[in-house]
């Protein structure tokens, strides 16, 4: 349970990409966190450990495919000192785009 034993799919360092939203607006993707196959809470908790590592204004990816997940991630963002910049659809999965404040 948790993805005990199961290898991790944070990226770190430096930055991994860039990306441009919907607004035109161009930003860096400073890590990408990769849930694609896991299932609540494991997102949420990724996405929570990425940002307390994560510097003010950093952009992180997060990839899923669990609709929950996708319902489950904005609303904890703004306890976890982070904005929702954009997410997108893809043939088989979501993109979620995160800015710490």
């Amino acid at each position: 349970m948790f993805g005990f034993g199961k290898k991790e799919k944070e990226s770190k360092g430096g930055p991994v990409g860039e990306v441009t939203l919907d607004n035109g607006t161009r930003v860096t993707v400073a890590q990408r966190v990769d849930c694609i196959g896991d299932s609540c809470p494991r997102p949420q908790l990724m996405t929570k450990k990425a940002l307390s590592s994560a510097d003010s204004g950093d952009v992180i990816e997060v990839l899923v495919d669990n609709s929950s997940s996708l319902e489950a991630i904005p609303p904890m963002l703004n306890g976890l000192g982070a904005t929702l910049l954009e997410t997108r659809k893809s043939d088989r999965h979501w993109g979620i785009y995160v800015r710490k404040n």
